[in-house]
């Protein structure tokens, strides 16, 4: 017996095979569950998004509605459909847009087209919206969704095949179709920005070899600021507004200085909610593209800097889920919206400070648009499927 016992000492441990430690591993892997921290910021951003599109259009609804909570009640009914929308997608295996990516693609294309037919609405001189008769819808925000997911499931399959400056401007062309659409069809600039910036950005992330493709990007950029100022027409009164909207006040520069004035008036914590008197009637649709000036005068410089901190947090939050995504599909997927929101918003806070010139961006989840919030919302539902089936606690 005893001779048996040191025997057993003395015999080597049993040496693991390297397929058997990697199931280990594998095994103290956790899935992901529902991201309840970008959940919670969204929810945060919508709620206070409806309280200061209250504030910022009591007056005018009033004025023209007859009803202070016009727009209100139209941006609760499509922050209701957003969040149903929102949840059914959640629940939805990403996986099954990738077997849809030309379905999902070309119905978003086409659907630019239909404010051409009669369903088409025009409103100031521009038809961008369509008239379903129970809501009306911005093809342009489906364009951004399909040209997400259409974006996603080819780098996903292409990604190692993409050689060369040449390469990546071939794929590039399923973005600029709806982008040239959008601008050619509705003459909507700033969704033709948008959707293009969204394209680019994934593209940057998923190649290696793209110091070409951003240098051509951005000689583009300065091509096409070169050409609006020679034959742009009202976009380069836009760009001469920016550069001196006090000589140029009654031409377009009056919204830029009353949203300046707004924004300066706030001082450091503001005047108090609901105390705006830029609101009045001073900037033209304060409860759109300019709400954000609102924020600024009613809660301060530390209100404007809290909201663009939340931002900040769920564009964080979108990093990390997209990092823990089980295949590339899902991470793209996530780049992709993250791309969408971080533009608009430095879009939108950009031209409210009179950075850039102005082309009417929306500030995401707080701007007054039915449309945008049920697409911004199906978005969070595709980020919220990738984080349900993320891998958590990998260990590599």
């Amino acid at each position: 017996m005893e001779r048996e016992r040191v025997e057993r000492r003395e015999r080597p441990e049993r040496m693991e095979r390297p397929e058997q430690r990697g199931r280990r591993k594998r095994n103290k892997t956790t899935r992901g569950g529902m991201d309840y921290s970008l959940l919670v910021v969204v929810i945060f951003l919508l709620g206070f998004g409806l309280v200061m599109l209250y504030s910022s259009s009591y007056y005018s609804a009033s004025l023209k509605f007859n009803d202070p909570t016009w727009y209100l009640k139209k941006q609760i009914f499509a922050t209701a459909l957003g969040i149903i929308a929102m949840i059914f997608v959640t629940f939805i295996d990403y996986n099954v847009y990738k077997k849809l990516t030309w379905i999902i693609y070309g119905g978003s294309v086409l659907s630019i087209f239909m404010v051409l037919t009669p369903l088409g609405i025009e409103a100031n001189g521009a038809r961008r919206w369509v008239d379903l008769k129970v809501v009306s819808i911005q093809p342009a925000e489906i364009a951004k969704i399909g040209v997400i997911i259409t974006m996603a499931a080819i780098l996903s399959y292409n990604v190692r095949k993409i050689k060369g400056l040449m390469g990546i401007i071939c794929v590039y062309m399923v973005t600029l179709i709806p982008t040239a659409i959008i601008f050619f069809v509705t003459d909507n600039f700033s969704s033709a920005i948008i959707v293009a910036a969204i394209g680019a950005i994934m593209l940057i992330v998923a190649c290696k070899n793209n110091k070409g493709f951003i240098a051509l990007i951005i000689t583009l950029l300065g091509l096409a600021v070169v050409a609006l100022l020679a034959f742009g027409g009202f976009r380069a009164t836009r760009i001469m507004v920016w550069l001196n909207p006090e000589q140029y006040s009654s031409e377009g520069g009056f919204q830029v200085l009353q949203g300046l004035y707004a924004i300066g008036s706030g001082g450091l914590f503001g005047k108090g909610l609901g105390q705006s008197v830029q609101k009045l009637g001073f900037v033209p649709e304060a409860q759109n593209d300019m709400i954000f000036t609102i924020v600024c005068e009613e809660l301060g410089l530390f209100g404007g800097i809290a909201v663009l901190l939340l931002f900040a947090f769920l564009i964080w939050r979108f990093m990390v889920v997209a990092n823990n995504a089980p295949d590339l599909f899902g991470s793209l997927i996530v780049v992709g919206v993250m791309a969408h929101i971080a533009v608009q918003v430095i879009l939108n806070v950009a031209v409210v400070t009179n950075t850039v010139p102005n082309t009417g961006v929306t500030l995401p989840f707080i701007s007054y648009g039915g449309t945008s919030v049920v697409f911004l919302l199906m978005e969070m539902g595709l980020v919220l499927s990738v984080a349900r089936r993320s891998v958590r606690g990998r260990e590599v």
